[in-house]
């Protein structure tokens, strides 16, 4: 039961891989491109396809444009062409761990990754090569590489046994710690640049050269280029105990399932998928989405933009009121209203009320007691103790309370906060009522005949009830 819930698990995994690959490569696929074994012009790869098919037999190669892991065997060959996305490394080493044979042909593809696996590193060409085509350093020859320590000249790799010359076309370099040398382009002035190499993984084999244009169409019809084609394909397939080894071609953008020897985990699977979405995403970057994606995009955009015009069309506004006809604050009004708003507004600081608070005594004293306009704050203390109706605890509490109305003052003046809390504001209003009742002033409007009265005389405090409309109203703060 579990075997089945994870079979179909990685069905499901892999039908998205797929689709999403297929979907996000669908404009690119369209067009045959460059290394394709089906393109018969100057840059493609059907002269080789035809080379391998004369040495091997129709049968025994096989273009792939989904390559199966599972069906390759111990004495196939698999060969590269410019992969346009990384090779699965831990499949490609089990497939030569087992006596498989696998060949890179890449300059500027995906095939790096795989090549770093093995400390293989492609560089630029480190000098001008000293004999070219046409004297052209971009079609450099290439010759076999031969060991010559010892004092003994040693044979070339078979793949280049045949080939005296093999003409180049933009090549990149090879920097190898262990694997054998192959082809080398000799360079002025600099060292000799490896452009191929090989050696054992294992019981297989891998090969690596740097420029895959050294085998299309057009390069084939130089002799060493011919002949060394043919040896590759000899090499990868038909090579001592391989008479019925096949030869897998996979070249540009292909897709890769199953595992070398069977089932894999489910966790190999799920990596794999992962590796073919980033690759495609990473291909869209590269190369732009497919038209029928870009058709799909455009559309949702216009039915979202409609749906925004829509909603936005139909929503009812409400008509603004001009601005002449608006209500006016009360913070804005003058008078009693617009005082009041402004002291009860939740931004306003207590040290407002304080000073308020001291607005009201001091005016309530100097129309009872007939003080001089704006008196001092000792002025005002003297004259309420000479009434002798406030006792010496009450006069204490008006000081500390009037102490405190001075912080809040100063404090307001020049523009720093002060920190007043609700107690001291209940406090500072309960001993001004108390004060300004004991002195009369809550009691009818009198009329002083001497002395100066205040400007605001008119707003003289009352007891709360009262039915005076012309007095004002000392109530409990906010």
């Amino acid at each position: 039961m579990l075997r089945g819930v994870q079979t179909s698990r990685r069905a499901l995994l892999q039908a998205f891989g797929l689709t999403l690959g297929a979907a996000m490569t669908t404009s690119s696929r369209a067009v045959a491109g460059a290394f394709d074994v089906g393109d018969s012009g100057w840059e493609g790869y059907s002269e080789l396809y035809e080379i391998a098919k004369k040495e091997l037999g129709p049968d025994r190669v096989k273009p792939v444009g989904t390559l199966d892991w599972s069906k390759l065997k111990a004495d196939d060959g698999l060969l590269f062409i410019h992969p346009e996305q990384p090779i699965d490394t831990a499949e490609a080493s089990q497939f030569m761990k087992i006596g498989g044979r696998l060949a890179v042909l890449d300059d500027f593809g995906r095939g790096d990754e795989l090549l770093r696996r093995f400390r293989i590193e492609r560089v630029p060409m480190p000098g001008r090569p000293v004999t070219a085509l046409r004297n052209n350093p971009d079609l450099p020859i290439a010759e076999p590489w031969v060991d010559v320590s010892g004092g003994k000249i040693g044979a070339p790799h078979p793949v280049a046994a045949n080939s005296k010359r093999i003409v180049l076309n933009h090549p990149m370099a090879l920097l190898h710690p262990d694997l054998s040398p192959v082809l080398k382009v000799r360079c002025g002035g600099s060292e000799d640049a490896i452009v191929a190499v090989a050696g054992q993984v294992d019981k297989g084999r891998l090969f690596a050269m740097s420029d895959p244009s050294a085998l299309i169409n057009s390069m084939l019809r130089y002799p060493g280029n011919r002949a060394f084609g043919a040896a590759l394909v000899r090499y990868l397939a038909s090579d001592n105990d391989r008479a019925h080894g096949r030869l897998y071609l996979a070249a540009n953008h292909f897709t890769m399932e199953g595992s070398v020897g069977g089932e894999r985990t489910l966790l190999r699977d799920i990596e794999a998928q992962v590796s073919d979405v980033a690759d495609s995403l990473a291909r869209a970057r590269t190369l732009g989405l497919p038209p029928w994606m870009l058709a799909v995009l455009a559309a949702v955009s216009v039915a979202a933009a409609g749906v925004w015009v829509g909603r936005a069309s139909a929503r009812p506004y409400r008509s603004p009121v001009p601005r002449y006809a608006r209500a006016t604050p009360l913070v804005a009004r003058g008078g009693v209203a617009g005082r009041f708003a402004m002291l009860a507004a939740p931004s306003s600081p207590r040290s407002l009320l304080l000073l308020e608070l001291k607005s009201a005594l001091f005016e309530a004293a100097t129309d009872r007691l007939g003080l001089d306009t704006n008196p001092s704050s000792d002025a005002v203390l003297r004259a309420i103790a000479g009434t002798g109706k406030v006792d010496e605890g009450m006069m204490s509490r008006l000081k500390e309370s009037l102490r405190r109305m001075q912080r809040a003052e100063s404090a307001v003046l020049s523009g720093s906060g002060l920190r007043v809390d609700k107690s001291t504001v209940a406090e500072a209003h309960e001993v001004v009522v108390e004060v300004v009742r004991r002195i009369g002033a809550l009691d009818a409007r009198v009329k002083p005949s001497a002395g100066p009265q205040s400007a605001r005389s008119s707003y003289t405090l009352a007891r709360p009830g009262d039915d005076d409309g012309s007095r004002g109203d000392v109530s409990e703060p906010s």
